[in-house]
């Protein structure tokens, strides 16, 4: 029986797109050769559209929750199901996806167009799947024919030309979707030679095979299986050629970057402009303020820059497409970087990037920190460190004077305060200009500089390096402890002079009366998420029974999580607090 396009229906859209994706997910994987064979576009999708859904249910749940309205509107939905694609879009394809989403929702929340509410809900899917299309070319660089944008194409030319319902508009945009990926591999000759349809297309096909099925009450005629030339799929790690895919294919750039970003359109034109010089495969979608970036670069460390020049970056992810050899599994199974420069309270190891006496250090690290015993901690890694004075920032002219004694050919800098990303970026530029090679990693705290510090590894290749570091530091949530000066309004609601308050990741989260017991609230609060090491950075003053009753804390409330305490001499802030 077909349904209305409501926010039921879309919700199960995002249920019966999960699904299906889930299902099709290896398949989907053992077919991607474009435009990287790096066998993961299924994961991709699946996950976008796994954040997708979770958006949607928050917002049912959030409606539920509240008095006034029980439930939510079709534009409460849809626009749920946009952010949450945005800020969960993964690779090339999930990116691409979100943007198609978003251009649906655009349409969408406005409802129907006057008259009979039947046609009107199918002019609007109509003329949402157009809108998506559009939207879906604006964001990618250099569009390429025979990908999942032609795919899009051909599901907004099939609904354009039904008549009749929202389901039968809906089953025609699948069955043209469905008919163009087959076309796929006479458009794209990396396709053809692999004997594959185009995997991010065969990922869109499957999400409109949910919405067709959500609308109707049928589910469309299953995809045929997709098999490469040799007639089985490809195992993780190779592409269908059965070609092992250890990196960027016909010498293409070796990393994909992604992150989020807050910026306006003004300086989201220019990023576009400047990453497109870096490398390819290049997506900007989003909007609003609020931006999903992915590309395909060799220098890594310049894509992240040229965010942090552009706004404010977060939630970056590296991936280092021939960098499997680079990382080592840990006990526990995950894979981490091996670890060179360690922090001499976590191994007892230091070591120095610095070569023989005279000799000019292949790579140095810079590090901002807000008081003398972070400076010392940062010396004996091997790092040159620039203290703040009375808490006043340094300029990107100490910054500069830092790299040159730090008589490095490249050099990282850690700002570890995001309101010194620009001075950092400023003083990366001189450095280039003087020959130096540098990268800024958007560390946010002294707490993300020690966990990038503690991974650095001047043996690695200058990428490498900067990958392991910034996924480090990216890894790390950090928390502050500081004391109101007035009354003033906050997340956490008004403070008075005096109140204890427990910023976690820029935002205060906690009010309280007395330093420890707040802090003890902030921890339990970023644990909850889950977390193997506790750091504490001890500000000036503070007490050493302060410092033993968290680690108390710790280990009698969260099993299994280290602790390690620094004495940082910070004059303003009694407590950081980092959680890996």
């Amino acid at each position: 029986m077909p349904h209305t396009l409501d926010a039921d229906a879309v919700r199960k859209w995002c249920g019966l797109a999960l699904d299906a994706l889930g299902r099709a997910r290896a398949d989907i994987d053992a077919i991607n050769v474009y435009p990287v064979a790096d066998g993961d576009t299924g994961t991709n999708l699946y996950l976008t559209v796994e954040s997708a859904a979770r958006a949607v249910d928050a917002a049912f749940d959030g409606h539920a929750a509240s008095a006034a309205v029980s439930r939510p509107t079709l534009a409460d939905v849809v626009r749920a199901m946009a952010h949450g694609a945005l800020i969960g879009a993964r690779g090339n394809s999930g990116t691409i996806l979100a943007q198609l989403l978003r251009g649906m929702a655009d349409v969408l929340a406005d409802g129907p167009v006057e008259g009979n509410p039947g046609t009107g809900e199918a002019d609007g899917l109509r003329r949402a799947l157009r809108r998506a299309v559009d939207l879906a070319y604006l964001a990618v660089a250099h569009p390429v024919e025979g990908t999942v944008l032609t795919v899009a194409v051909a599901a907004a030319e099939g609904a354009e030309r039904a008549t009749g319902d929202v389901a039968t508009v809906a089953r025609a945009a699948y069955e043209g979707a469905r008919a163009a990926l087959q076309a796929t591999p006479g458009q794209l000759d990396v396709l053809a030679r692999a004997g594959v349809v185009d995997a991010g297309g065969y990922g869109l096909v499957t999400v409109l095979g949910g919405l067709a099925e959500a609308l109707s009450g049928e589910a469309p005629a299953a995809l045929a299986p997709v098999r490469p030339l040799g007639g089985a799929l490809a195992t993780a790690g190779q592409d269908p050629a059965g070609c092992p895919a250890d990196g960027a294919p016909d010498g293409g750039p070796g990393f994909e970057v992604i992150y989020l970003l807050e910026a306006d359109d003004t300086a989201v034109t220019a990023l576009r402009e400047r990453l497109d010089a870096l490398g390819d495969s290049l997506v900007v979608v989003g909007g609003d303020g609020l931006w999903n970036v992915h590309v395909h670069v060799d220098d890594a460390g310049a894509a992240v820059e040229a965010g942090i020049q552009a706004g404010r970056p977060y939630r970056i992810r590296i991936t280092h497409f021939g960098g499997a050899a680079a990382r080592k599994a840990d006990a526990d199974g995950q894979d981490r970087p091996d670890p060179a420069v360690v922090l001499p309270d976590r191994t007892g190891a230091q070591d120095s990037t610095a070569g023989p006496r005279g000799e000019r250090a292949t790579r140095a690290v810079v590090a901002v920190v807000p008081g003398d015993g972070l400076a010392a901690l940062c010396a004996e890694a091997g790092a040159t460190a620039v203290a703040t004075r009375a808490g006043e920032p340094p300029a990107s002219g100490e910054l500069v004077e830092a790299v040159r004694r730090a008589d490095a050919r490249e050099v990282v800098l850690l700002p570890n305060d995001t309101e010194l990303h620009h001075t950092a970026a400023a003083a990366a530029a001189q450095a280039r200009a003087e020959g130096v090679r540098a990268a800024v990693i958007p560390t946010r705290s002294a707490v993300q500089g020690i966990a990038a510090l503690a991974v650095h590894e001047p043996g690695r290749s200058f990428d490498e390096d900067v990958v392991a570091m910034t996924s480090a530091a990216g890894a790390t949530r950090y928390a502050e402890l500081a004391v109101a000066e007035r009354q003033s309004w906050t997340m956490a609601g008004v403070c008075q002079a005096g109140d204890v308050l427990g910023m976690i990741d820029g935002d205060v989260a906690v009010i309280g009366s007395e330093l420890a017991a707040t802090a003890e609230t902030v921890l339990d609060r970023m644990l909850a998420s889950g977390g193997e090491m506790v750091t504490l950075v001890l500000g000036a003053g503070l007490a050493d029974e302060v410092a033993e009753r968290l680690e108390r804390h710790v280990r009698e409330g969260h099993f299994a999580v280290d602790t390690v305490v620094y004495r940082g001499g910070q004059p303003t802030t009694p407590l950081i607090i980092g959680v890996e």
